[in-house]
């Protein structure tokens, strides 16, 4: 006869948390001892080629507050159009660029700072080039899954107007969402989960 099972009840969804801090940020959360630094802090070194860039981003919530506990990873290619991959096979990436970083929001202001360089272009499955971009994965409290979305540069407007990506957005007034601001040599982007101004986001 087959037990009945009545007594067990599903888990709770588990959210990113603060758990996420702790495992992947732990300098960040004053955890010494783990790592000499947290992995992916610094993306680039004194040798890195391309010109130098820094990105500040933000998240921001259905009611226009910013997330001041989420995590956010980029990876992008060298200044050549190249990535840092094994699976990489059009070139050799620049040995000196990590290719992918991961910062925390800060717990004040909810925004992040990430030094790294101006992506090349890279081609589409199709071999169009795309215009230079970088991609978001974003975590945090109250989201299960990881958001995956893009940024372009707001000075790349031929690039941008060619992407094969940004083409075929079913809803092209969503575009705008992914273009970073240059301000001096800082690109600014904000990510709105929700509502008027919400980013487009991409299939994991």
């Amino acid at each position: 006869m087959a037990q009945s099972l009545d007594r067990l009840k599903e888990s709770p969804s588990q959210t990113a948390g603060p758990y996420v801090h702790i495992g992947l940020t732990p300098n960040f959360c004053g955890i010494g001892g783990v790592y000499e630094s947290d992995l992916g802090s610094s993306m680039v070194n004194g040798e890195t080629r391309g010109e130098r860039i820094e990105l500040r981003i933000r998240v921001f919530d259905g009611a226009g507050a910013p997330l001041k506990d989420a995590l956010i990873e980029i990876w992008q290619a060298d200044a050549s159009g190249f990535y840092n991959s094994p699976a990489e096979l059009r070139g050799a990436a620049d040995p000196n660029f990590l290719g992918w970083g991961r910062q925390p929001t800060d717990m004040e202001t909810g925004a992040c700072l990430f030094q790294t360089i101006k992506p090349g272009r890279v081609p589409f499955r199709d071999g169009r080039l795309m215009a230079p971009h970088i991609t978001l994965w974003i975590v945090a409290r109250g989201i299960n899954i990881g958001l995956h979305t893009r940024l372009y540069f707001s000075d790349e407007e031929k690039a941008n107007g060619e992407d094969p990506i940004l083409a075929r957005i079913e809803h092209r007034l969503r575009v705008p969402t992914l273009i970073a601001e240059r301000q001096g040599d800082t690109y600014v982007f904000d990510v709105h989960l929700q509502g008027d101004k919400e980013t487009v986001f991409f299939d994991s």
